[in-house]
């Protein structure tokens, strides 16, 4: 083992050092990245849950109702329903998450197991529930499953980056 074994095992803890120094270089001592509740959450529940709100509430019907129009140069009306502002939530929730998934943490592995059980959810709600086969729905439920893939993914590329070695 005094050739090349050793050398692996030498790497793996200089990795390991890096990122517990990475994650303490917080500020005040506090860990950056760590299990709060914030980093565990999967945010793209949240426009899931107000969609479910307002389509049992006021029915599906309620996802196309006009907030409010504006009339532009061209002299077309452009029209902002509930669905709308609804998509734009959950684009800056999308966004969110799509920031928060740079960490290789425990936090964010159960992050994207949770958003892996939001899609999954949404999906059995888009296929068998009446309230819930809008378009808008479904591009919500696209967007729990970009957020799924796209963070197991850009996980997966972070923790090789941390285990790279310079040459």
């Amino acid at each position: 083992m005094a050739n090349g074994g050793d050398q692996g095992f030498f790497l793996g803890m200089t990795a390991s050092r890096r990122a517990r120094e990475r994650r303490a270089s917080g500020g005040n001592g506090q860990q950056r990245g760590g299990g709060t509740l914030f980093n565990i959450f999967p945010k793209m529940v949240i426009p899931v849950i107000i969609y479910a709100v307002v389509a049992f509430m006021a029915g599906p019907g309620a996802m196309t109702s006009e907030l409010f129009s504006v009339r532009m140069v061209s002299g077309a009306d452009w029209v902002l329903t509930t669905g709308d502002l609804l998509l734009i939530l959950g684009l800056l929730v999308f966004f969110i998450e799509m920031v928060k998934a740079a960490g290789s943490g425990t936090a964010t592995i159960l992050n994207h197991g949770l958003s892996m059980l939001v899609f999954v959810i949404a999906l059995a709600l888009f296929l068998l529930m009446e309230q819930f086969a809008t378009s808008t729905f479904f591009i919500l439920m696209v967007m729990a499953l970009i957020d799924t893939l796209a963070g197991f993914v850009v996980t997966i590329v972070a923790a090789r980056r941390d285990l790279a070695v310079a040459d």
